[in-house]
């Protein structure tokens, strides 16, 4: 399966919440520039994705600036987790 398949930026901020299909969600990825990817539900529980949640607790609590759940990680480490776990 592609990756661009598993892994879907949104473009454009009108489509956001129709972007997210069922079992799915969006998160805002890095350091700087942050970047909207559509994830499968099934990540959150593994203990790679578990690590990176952690860091996002600890960097922004419960408050996340972008109105949604926002990862601190460089966008090609995350890219590379969400690909080894599509393999999986």
């Amino acid at each position: 399966m592609a990756i661009h398949k598993i892994l879907r930026r949104s473009l454009s901020a009108e489509k956001r919440s129709a972007e997210v299909p069922k079992g799915h969600l969006a998160v805002y990825i890095g350091e700087s520039e942050k970047k909207r990817f559509v994830i499968p539900l099934s990540y959150l529980n593994h203990p790679s994705f578990q690590e990176l949640l952690c860091q996002a607790e600890e960097e922004f609590g419960f408050h996340h600036p972008m109105g949604g759940l926002t990862i601190p990680c460089s966008e090609e480490l995350f890219v590379e987790l969400t690909y080894r776990l599509s393999r999986e």
